[in-house]
């Protein structure tokens, strides 16, 4: 099973929030050891995933001034882990192993459609119980999720797999817009290369910034991602596989197509012939979101789109997507991204500078220099060559400097003029010793020179540049977890049907 990253991309500080409900976390039993992890693999996961907590976790890099962890490979299932390629991995442990373990990691898990096997269910329950810390990487959620240990918490898988786990697991508040949900003693990333986010703020929460850093040094990757805190984040308008033979399958599909319109969620029933108590019903049902809130995020994801493709205000982005104001668009457009639309543009547009191809290659087009309202006398042209080009200094509209030396003979005239209010740069010109004061402007190029803070207007040769927002707080958190139990989003953001 090959699996995208929601990647992009994002500080972990977002997940290190603190959580609406915080929950007491159990004390380790005696037994169990916090510098030991245990990593819990199955046959048919991928082996990236698999990989991720065996190299963070188990390769001495105390030289680099990371402590180290004792590291636990154990088999979740009896027989050959085979794996992506066709490889077959041997594990030194058993389930048994997990005993010893203070926390305990799920990289993987095969298939979102099968059940993980009981007897491993059940001692990442008992590692629970005992006060081990439990943890699950992308689909390793599922898991997790199948052992109760998701029941009402916060908590994150890929984003493609994230509306079969919310529709599944009624109870678990998923949330596919964060790279990684930390709520104590259970955590979960997002998918693929989210699991290394995660395995760096477990050793950022262990060890401290500076062992995190220096472990994200080796491994070659940012210590906190900052895409997530831009909106930069991976997420997809379609539903779980299994509304595809479902009626409502049309109504869905027509809700796509018409989102330019203002509807509501009174017309989606009316088209699906069914009160609106009755589709509310069957829609969460089948997706597990209240289709307010589906219609919603679609609408959102739409103006995502817009905003990274056109060149629409945002007022016409609004309208285009059904929003009755622009107010209306903000305001969602925050809770689902974290960023004004205005924002997200810039900051989208910032990353990508040549991805319009009118724009690649070509140099930014230099307007003519203003002339200021004062005058004042020129300052004497710099040596040249040949021609003589020299800078003078001119405040105003003065005249311009002596001619520069240059070779040749012939009396040049100085001719050069002040930019802006301001101290400015001109050019003197002569074809040999300096002549007499210049008459008016420049004949030659002008090189334009930063104006004085005074005039706002000014011009300035420097692009202009978005801002983007902040990146992750100084001071490391000390309470953990994002709680978004309210929202209920679960599947409002799932992916494609086919594999990425």
């Amino acid at each position: 099973m090959s699996q995208e990253s929601s990647s992009g991309t994002a500080a972990d500080t977002p997940s290190q929030a603190p959580s609406a409900s915080p929950r007491a976390i159990r004390k380790l039993s005696a037994r169990r050891r916090p510098e030991v992890v245990a990593v819990l693999l199955f046959s048919g996961g991928p082996i990236f995933e698999s990989s991720i907590p065996l190299s963070v976790f188990g390769i001495d890099r105390q030289d680099a001034g990371v402590p180290r962890y004792r590291l636990l490979v154990c088999a979740g299932e009896e027989g050959a882990l085979r794996t992506t390629g066709g490889l077959e991995l041997t594990a030194p442990y058993g389930l048994e192993a997990l005993a010893r373990a203070g926390t305990v990691v799920v990289p993987t898990w095969r298939s979102i459609s099968q059940a993980p096997p009981p007897e491993a269910l059940e001692a990442i329950r008992r590692a629970h119980e005992e006060g081990a810390r439990i943890i699950g990487l992308c689909t390793g959620a599922f898991v997790l999720a199948a052992a109760g240990l998701l029941d009402g918490r916060p908590a994150t898988t890929h984003w493609m797999y994230a509306p079969t786990l919310a529709k599944r697991y009624p109870s678990v508040h998923v949330d596919p817009r964060e790279l990684f949900v930390d709520d104590g003693d259970v955590l979960t990333s997002a998918g693929t290369a989210a699991g290394i986010d995660l395995c760096l703020h477990v050793v950022r929460t262990d060890h401290g910034t500076d062992a995190a850093a220096a472990l994200a040094r080796r491994l070659v990757v940012p210590p906190r991602r900052a895409d997530w805190q831009t909106g930069q984040r991976h997420m997809d308008r379609s539903l779980p596989e299994e509304i595809g033979a479902d009626p409502l399958a049309e109504v869905v599909a027509w809700a796509l197509e018409h989102l330019h319109e203002q509807f509501d969620v009174e017309a989606l029933a009316a088209r699906a012939y069914m009160s609106r108590r009755t589709f509310d019903r069957r829609f969460r049902s089948l997706t597990g979101s209240a289709p307010l809130q589906w219609l919603i995020t679609q609408r959102v994801l739409q103006a995502q789109r817009l905003l990274e493709t056109s060149d629409y205000s945002v007022d016409e982005v609004a309208g285009r997507c059904g929003f009755r104001s622009p107010v209306a668009l903000r305001g969602h457009f925050r809770r689902q991204l974290g960023s004004s639309p205005a924002s997200y543009r810039a900051a989208y547009r910032a990353r990508r500078p040549q991805d319009d191809g009118d724009r690649a290659g070509s140099a930014p087009e230099v307007p003519a220099a203003r002339r200021g309202g004062a005058s004042g006398p020129g300052g004497p042209g710099g040596p040249g060559n040949g021609a003589g080009h020299g800078s003078v200094h001119a405040h105003g509209n003065g005249h311009g400097g002596a001619g520069g030396h240059g070779g040749g003979h012939g009396a040049g005239a100085g001719a050069g003029t002040g930019v802006g209010p301001g101290s400015g740069t001109g050019i003197a010109q002569g074809g040999g010793p300096g002549g007499g004061p210049g008459g008016g402007p420049s004949g030659g190029p002008q090189v334009l020179a930063a104006p004085l803070k005074g005039d706002p207007d000014a011009y300035t040769a420097s692009a202009r540049v978005p801002e983007q927002s902040g990146r992750s707080d100084p001071a490391e958190a000390a309470t953990r977890g994002r709680l978004r139990a309210g929202r209920g989003l679960g599947a409002a953001l799932p992916g494609p049907r086919d594999r990425p």
